[in-house]
C-alpha cells in the first residue's frame, strides 16, 4: 500500500512540473476554387430611379379620321358665327344660336351635310351666305372638316389630344403648332378687313408682337385686366396653354 501511495505521489508531481496545453483553434484556408454547389451572395447595387415623362391616359385617344366636335367643330363655329352681333346667345341673329351642341344640331341634319344649314350656307351667295361680308371665308380644309363631321354622325365627340404621351412643350413653331391652333380658335374673329379689336391673328408677325406685348398669353390664361380668349368660346385647355407659352419661352420660332 505503501509503495502504491509513493507512485500516485510521483505522479502528481510530474503532472505539476509540466506545461499546460493551450488547444487553438485551427481554422483551415479557403480553398481557391469554389465548390458548384456553393450560393453566393454578392452585394445588391441600388439603382436609382429613371425619371418618366408624365403620361395622360385619361378619356379618349384621337382618331386621325374622326373629326371631334368639342376638339374642333365647337371652337371653329364659336370663333366663326358664334360671336357678337352674329350667332352668339345674346345676338342670335335669326334665332340661330352657334355655342353649343344642342343648338348648333338644330341647323343639322345628322348624315347629310347637303341637307344642313350649317354646312349649306358655307357656299350661299349675297345675305344668305356665312360667314357675312367683311368676315373671311372659312378655308376649304375647313368646310371640309365640318362636312365629315356631320357625315360621321354630327356627334358631340371629344378626344384628348395628348393621350398617352402627356404634353409636352418642347420645339413648338408656329408652323407647326400655334398657327393652326389660331385658325381654329381665333382667326374667325382676328383676320378679314374688320378684325375684331383691330387685331390681326392670321400672320406670324402680328401673333408674335401681340405674344411680346403679353396681350396673348393674358388673354388665354384670364388674367385680371385682359380680354378672356377665345371670345364667346370655351378656354383653351392647359395643355394648349402650356404650350403657347414653351413657345413664347422659346423665343417665338416660326
Amino acid at each position: 500500500m505503501r509503495n502504491f501511495s509513493l507512485f500516485v505521489l510521483v505522479l502528481l508531481a510530474v503532472s505539476w512540473l509540466l506545461p499546460s496545453c493551450v488547444h487553438e483553434l485551427v481554422v483551415p484556408e479557403a480553398p481557391d476554387v469554389i465548390p458548384a454547389d456553393t450560393v453566393v451572395i454578392e452585394p445588391v447595387e441600388t439603382i436609382p430611379d429613371i425619371p418618366v415623362d408624365s403620361v395622360d391616359l385619361t378619356g379618349v385617344p384621337c382618331d386621325p379620321d374622326t373629326v371631334y366636335f368639342q376638339n374642333t367643330i365647337l371652337p371653329l363655329l364659336n370663333s366663326s358665327c358664334a360671336k357678337s352681333g352674329c350667332h352668339d346667345v345674346q345676338t342670335h341673329e335669326e334665332g340661330v344660336i352657334m355655342s353649343d351642341y344642342s343648338n348648333i344640331m338644330k341647323e343639322v341634319k345628322a348624315g347629310n351635310p347637303n341637307q344642313s344649314k350649317v354646312y349649306k350656307v358655307l357656299f350661299e351667295n349675297g345675305d344668305e351666305k356665312m360667314p357675312p361680308p367683311p368676315d373671311p371665308d372659312l378655308t376649304t380644309a375647313q368646310k371640309a372638316l365640318i362636312k365629315k363631321w356631320i357625315e360621321q354622325g354630327a356627334k358631340n365627340n371629344v378626344c384628348n389630344e395628348n393621350y398617352g404621351q402627356g404634353c409636352s412643350t418642347d420645339n413648338v413653331t408656329y408652323t407647326e403648332f400655334i398657327s393652326p391652333l389660331f385658325a381654329n380658335y381665333c382667326n374667325g374673329c382676328h383676320s378679314g378687313n374688320a378684325p375684331s379689336g383691330n387685331l390681326d391673328l392670321t400672320t406670324y408677325n402680328n401673333v408674335k408682337a401681340s405674344a411680346q406685348s403679353g396681350k396673348l398669353y393674358g388673354s388665354i390664361t384670364y388674367e385680371a385686366g385682359f380680354k378672356p380668349m377665345p371670345d364667346g368660346g370655351n378656354k383653351l385647355s392647359d395643355c394648349f396653354i402650356s404650350k403657347v407659352k414653351g413657345w413664347i419661352d422659346a423665343g417665338m420660332p416660326q
